[in-house]
C-alpha cells in the first residue's frame, strides 16, 4: 500500500472515531499486533468492530469491507463487524454503513429485545 493511500485510510478512520465520539460513542482507532487484522475501530469497547474503506468504487469497498468486517469481528471477538464505507465527495456522516443480513438481524433482534426489556 503507498503512503498516500495509508494516510487516506488513517484519515478515514479518524474522522470515523470523532464523528461518532461526537455522538456519545466510545470509539477508539486500533493499533494492529501482530498478523491478525482485528479491524480499524472499536465501538464499545469488545461491542462492534468497524472495517473503514475509503475507495474510488464504492462497490469494491462494501464487498472487501463486509467480509473483512466479519473476518475482523471474529479476530477480535465483538458481536457485530460493519464495514464503513467512504463516499466520494462527501463527508464522513454520509458513509454507507453495510453488513449482511444475518448480522443486521443479530443486531435488530437485541434491540427489540432490549426494547421489551425496557417497556416492562
Amino acid at each position: 500500500m503507498s503512503s498516500a493511500n495509508k494516510a487516506k485510510g488513517t484519515a478515514f478512520e479518524t474522522a470515523i472515531v470523532r464523528f461518532l465520539q461526537d455522538g456519545g460513542l466510545r470509539a477508539a482507532r486500533k493499533i494492529q499486533h501482530g498478523y491478525l487484522d482485528d479491524g480499524d475501530v472499536d465501538i464499545g469497547p469488545g461491542d462492534f468492530t468497524l472495517q473503514a474503506k475509503n475507495y474510488r468504487n464504492v462497490t469494491d469497498g462494501v464487498r472487501e469491507g463486509v467480509e473483512g468486517a466479519e473476518k475482523q469481528a471474529a479476530v477480535a471477538g465483538t458481536d457485530y463487524g460493519v464495514a464503513v464505507v467512504k463516499r466520494a465527495r462527501k463527508p464522513v456522516a454520509d458513509a454507507y454503513v453495510v453488513m449482511t443480513l444475518r448480522m443486521f438481524r443479530k443486531l435488530a433482534f437485541e434491540l427489540v429485545e432490549l426494547r421489551k426489556l425496557r417497556e416492562r
